[in-house]
């Protein structure tokens, strides 16, 4: 049996590859004109997957047959891989799968196979497990004192690092990718709120670190493993080629970069004297690593704070979660604001509005925590801005899920027990059956009330932060962090994109811009 499964697994094999190369390497054009411009094409053998294929690349395709299959398509994948998939946008399937039906729908244990190089992490963890992660992070997630201390990072990064940085580009006339310099930054700020060091990565010298390349290798092993049959990167993994090979670097990586963190973390503590399982409660300018080291295992039983591979999970996961996130949103919103100049007024006004009249810069004001969150929460078209760039550009393009038992969706569509579905959120924000026919338009009036308040829009509809229990805790930090950022370079610099820049999406497992976003910046004068 073995033999013939091995069998049937390299026949798959072999046709796809021939298909992929002498149709879509040599008659691309013929193929994007022909068979995935209508619906896709279920061949012998191969199924769908040279569609896959192509939408990995080319989302719009993905779009309009999602609009073409009222918004549930179910995708047949080669024969003997296991690569059948339902795919919904559908904001009744979405708010039954993630919501009124939640402990039916789990991660499971093959998206935790696909995501191995993370860990045990919080995102493809289930079951207590995931309740103990989710529980203990929101103690620190939601605590006041936290959340100053994240904002300290964040504030001192832009007064010492950011602004300087950008003073330099600006007199230089440089050419800047702002898509490396948020990633830098949030990349610098979340290290430290996690194990209070600081890489530096961003600085004049824009140096390479490797513990970053980790991240990017990782991410794309884990998109390439979506679009690939099983047994294929399993034979990679084990011959050490190709994604598989640098996927295996980048888990040795984080060992050993994590490992150090731990180690010092360790001796800081027992330096300072400090009892085990004390002060975890307080979190006053604690980091996530020291929080997670003296925590309580009584409360959370499934969690090992003495175990390095528990914490390296953390660790990982964690800036997974703080610096894609964050950086890729950043990225796409000021991409829109470089083809939205109307709105990009809007938004000066009205900080402009509510700045404190005795200050012409936020750099200058002697606020105190809560001045500055009053400020930005006035920040109401700001707000709606940020989360319209998430809606067309979701920092995470794609939600994975599957089902414990069978089950029928609200569309009709029946599900079998440990099937995949995908959810793809990038095509939701884009479908005019759920936004209305400009769903496709930057419009942050969308989300602006007839009070002039923030409209409220189920987040089965937008799932930039999820939906359910599994809603992003860091949901508010992140707002928080976003709008800080986002005032202080409105409020000193202009930024003009390139003339002939192209923007275009790159699909992985965050949604970078393909080719960054490059730009040149010019100093603002205030009166």
């Amino acid at each position: 049996m073995a033999f013939f499964g091995l069998f049937e697994a390299s026949i798959s094999l072999f046709c796809f590859l021939i298909f992929y190369y002498f149709l879509i390497k040599k008659h691309s054009g013929y193929i994007k004109k022909t068979l995935f411009q209508s619906y896709p094409w279920d061949w012998p053998v191969l199924g769908m997957l040279p569609a896959l294929v192509m939408w990995f690349n080319r989302m719009e395709d993905a779009i309009w047959i999602l609009e073409k299959s009222n918004l549930t398509f179910l995708f047949k994948g080669p024969w003997f891989t296991r690569m059948d998939l339902l795919f919904t946008v559908d904001p009744a399937n979405i708010h039954h799968i993630l919501s009124s039906n939640f402990s039916n729908y789990i991660k499971g244990p093959e998206m935790r196979e696909i995501f191995d190089v993370y860990g045990d992490a919080i995102f493809n963890s289930d079951g207590e497990l995931w309740k103990n992660l989710r529980m203990s992070s929101q103690v620190m997630l939601n605590h006041q004192g936290f959340q100053n201390y994240t904002m300290s990072i964040t504030t001192s990064k832009l007064k010492d690092v950011f602004l300087p940085l950008f003073s330099r580009f600006s007199e230089e006339g440089t050419v800047v990718d702002l898509q490396d310099v948020f990633r830098r930054l949030m990349f610098d700020i979340t290290l430290v709120a996690v194990t209070g060091s600081d890489p530096q990565s961003l600085s004049i010298e824009m140096p390479d670190v490797e513990f970053v390349k980790s991240f990017v290798d990782a991410g794309d092993s884990v998109a390439y493993r979506h679009v690939i049959p099983r047994f294929l990167w399993k034979l990679q993994n084990r011959m050490g080629l190709g994604q598989e090979k640098k996927r295996i670097e980048a888990g040795a990586t984080f060992d050993r970069i994590c490992a150090k963190f731990i180690f010092a973390k360790r001796q800081e503590i027992r330096s300072q004297g400090i009892d085990h399982d004390h002060g975890h409660s307080n979190g006053e300018c604690e980091d996530f690593l020291t929080y997670f080291i003296k925590l309580d295992t009584g409360k959370y039983k499934l969690l090992k704070p003495n175990d390095d591979k528990f914490l390296r999970d953390t660790i990982v996961s964690f800036i997974v979660a703080g610096r894609d996130t964050t950086s890729t949103a950043l990225t796409w919103f000021f991409g829109l604001l470089s083809e939205n100049p109307n709105v990009e007024a809007k938004i000066r006004h009205e900080i402009n509005t509510n700045l404190p009249k005795t200050t012409t810069s936020t750099q200058e004001r002697p606020w105190s925590a809560t001045d500055h969150t009053e400020f930005l929460n006035k920040l109401v078209y700001l707000h709606a801005a940020l989360y319209e760039a998430m809606r067309l550009y979701p920092p995470i393009p794609f939600e994975r899920k599957s089902p414990i038992k069978s089950d029928v969706l609200p569309s009709g569509h029946k599900i079998s027990a440990n099937s995949n579905i995908i959810i793809p959120i990038y095509a939701l924000g884009r479908m005019k059956s759920v936004w209305g026919e400009d769903a496709w338009e930057f419009k942050p009036e969308r989300w602006i009330s007839e009070t002039g308040g923030l409209r409220h829009e189920p987040s089965s509809k937008f799932l930039a932060f999820h939906s359910g229990p599994r809603t992003c805790s860091g949901k508010h930090l992140a707002m928080t962090t976003m709008k800080t950022i986002v005032v202080e370079i409105l409020q000193n610099y202009d930024i003009k994109l390139v003339k002939g820049h192209k923007i275009e999406p790159k699909p992985r497992l965050s949604l970078h811009m393909k080719h960054g976003l490059r730009v040149t910046l010019t100093k603002r004068f205030t009166a």
